[in-house]
Formats: structure tokens, C-alpha cells, sequence
């Protein structure tokens, strides 16, 4: 197996795995990988169908948890859609190493806000407001960088919801709002023919994987979920981080 298909491999095996266990976060985990032998908006494009493809099957595990309040993902998901233009627009302007770095820290912020968690303030109440904004920086970032779970996880986790009706939130919101993204992306040219076989490799390698992550995410507690995202998060964003500064490490 040559170095780039392992590249495309492995960030399927980590992005699927990741986005069974958590929901979320196949770029987070994959984009780093594919941006060391694709441009920017191929790597963007692949991982945004990884992402699609292997949430479509944790929608149906939490399907009864989104149908008790839908609303709920509704006030994240609207103004979503507003914001994937803007992203978009924006991913022809930036840079490799750039988007690398870009992800690395919005990995090494998300657990470090996690174990900061326990001292940060709770809200009880409803926040349409807040949903709206969060929702629609959610929507820049997925048609960015196809990052569009960092933002809702964050601030979910700051309700004083389960695990089950977090995913019920940040799941649907992140199929929809990527399947959106990838259609952009499909008409910007992020799917050229000589890519098909590659796509085709990585969807097959990441729902195998997703169902994994399901399997283990079926199986923890809901402290257990919280520091294995926290550890895997924390150790793929400082990897990745020193990586891009330092290619040869």
C-alpha cells in the first residue's frame, strides 16, 4: 500500500470510529490525514461524505431520544444552513498548513473545555438565542473545514442533558448540515473522477469502523464517553498540531 492511500486509510478508520462513538468529529480526525496528500477542497469534500455516511446509522440508534423533542435540534439546524455558503466561500482562500492548524487547536480546545467543564457555568433554561448563533457557526465551519460538530458539542455539553439526547442534537444536525455541504462542495469540483476510487475505499473502511464506535458507545457510561472523546481529542489534536509544525517529527 503506497503512503497516500495509507494517509486516506487511516483517517477513514479514525474519522468512521470517532463519529460511531461520539457523533461527531470525522474531520476533527480524518482532515488531518487527507490534507497530507489531497488540496484542501478534495480532503474537505471526503471527509464531509465520511461524515454523512457513517452518522446516518447513529440517527437510528438515537432516533427515539430525537423524535421526543425535535425542536430542540431544529433551533441549531436552521440557521446552520445560513452559514455553509459562507464557509464554503471562504475554503478557497486557506491554506493547507493553515486548515491543519485550524483543526488541531479546535482539538486541543475541545478538551481542554472539557475538563475545564465541571467549573464552567450551566444553563437550565432555554437558549433559543444562543442555539441560533452556535447553530449557524456550526454551518460556517462544516462548509469550511467540514467541522461542523465542534462548536454544538461544546456548548451541549454545558446543558444538563445525557449522552443520548446530546447525540440526539449534534447527530441529525451534523448529517443534515454536511449532506447540505457536500452537495456545494460537489458543484466547487471536490469530487473529480480520479478521486471515485479512493471515496469509494474510505466509505467502506469508515462504516466499518462506525459500527465500532457504536458498539463501544453502546457500551459506556456517560462518565467513561466524556474522558475517552476527552483523551482522543486531546492526543489527535497535539499530534496533529506538531506534525504540521514540524513535518518531520
Amino acid at each position: 500500500m503506497d503512503t497516500g492511500l495509507l494517509y486516506i486509510v487511516a483517517g477513514a478508520i479514525a474519522g468512521g470510529f470517532i463519529n460511531g462513538l461520539a457523533g461527531f468529529g470525522t474531520a476533527l480526525f480524518a482532515l488531518g490525514f487527507f490534507l497530507q496528500v489531497l488540496p484542501p477542497l478534495q480532503a474537505v469534500g471526503l471527509s464531509v461524505i465520511l461524515s454523512v455516511m457513517t452518522g446516518l446509522p447513529g440517527v437510528w440508534v438515537i432516533r427515539h431520544s430525537l423524535l421526543a423533542n425535535p425542536r430542540r435540534t431544529t433551533r441549531f439546524l436552521l440557521p446552520a444552513v445560513l452559514g455553509i455558503p459562507v464557509g464554503v466561500s471562504l475554503l478557497g482562500y486557506i491554506e493547507p498548513d493553515v486548515l491543519k492548524l485550524l483543526i488541531a487547536g479546535f482539538m486541543i480546545l475541545y478538551g481542554a473545555f472539557f475538563l475545564l467543564r465541571r467549573s464552567l457555568p450551566k444553563f437550565e433554561r432555554p437558549t433559543p438565542v444562543g442555539d441560533g448563533i452556535i447553530g449557524f457557526s456550526g454551518g460556517v465551519l462544516g462548509g469550511l473545514a467540514g467541522l461542523s460538530g465542534a462548536l454544538p458539542a461544546m456548548w451541549c455539553a454545558l446543558r444538563p442533558w445525557p449522552r443520548h439526547e446530546t447525540r440526539a442534537v449534534l447527530q441529525p444536525y451534523n448529517v443534515v448540515i454536511l449532506l447540505i455541504s457536500a452537495t456545494v462542495l460537489a458543484f466547487r469540483g471536490a469530487y473529480p473522477a480520479e478521486m471515485l476510487p479512493l471515496l469509494a475505499l474510505a466509505i467502506v473502511v469508515a462504516m466499518v469502523t462506525a459500527q465500532i464506535g457504536i458498539f463501544v458507545f453502546k457500551r459506556l457510561s456517560d462518565n467513561s464517553f466524556r474522558w475517552l472523546v476527552i483523551g482522543l481529542m486531546f492526543a489527535s489534536g497535539l499530534i496533529l498540531l506538531l506534525r504540521t509544525l514540524d513535518p518531520g517529527a
